[in-house]
């Protein structure tokens, strides 16, 4: 069994900038692409951003240019590194993960519980 632990979120004026970060764990786990998704009230979850092992990236059009995302593969933990917050941002924000190789962005096998972002106007 994969566990996935958010930590970063918060609350944030626009403008500003947040760092969340996921550490994936369990026993003889393998991880392969790991992401970010967020979703709203009343809307689907929709993709933030992926990174597989060998450090190919993928990014939302709405975040390009104001995300990153890394990952440090010894430890199983990506991060998301998020500059020039804007309100559109608020959204509970869910790391995933897979795990098996795949070459699809969108798909994952084990999800974080989430984490809260909150952006001032």
């Amino acid at each position: 069994q994969v566990q996935l632990v958010e930590s970063g979120g918060g609350l944030v004026q626009a403008g500003g900038s947040l760092r969340l970060s996921c550490a994936a764990s369990g026993r003889a786990i393998s991880i392969y692409t790991m992401g970010w998704f967020r979703q709203t009230p009343g809307k689907e979850r929709e993709f933030v951003a992926a990174i597989t092992r060998g450090d190919s990236i993928a990014y939302a059009d709405s975040v390009k240019g104001r995300f990153t995302i890394s990952r440090d593969g010894a430890k199983n933990t990506v991060y998301l590194q998020m500059n020039s917050l804007k309100f559109e941002d608020t959204a509970v924000y869910y790391c995933a993960a897979q795990g098996h190789p795949s070459s699809n962005w969108f798909q994952y096998d084990y999800w974080g519980q989430g984490t809260q972002v909150t952006v001032s106007s």
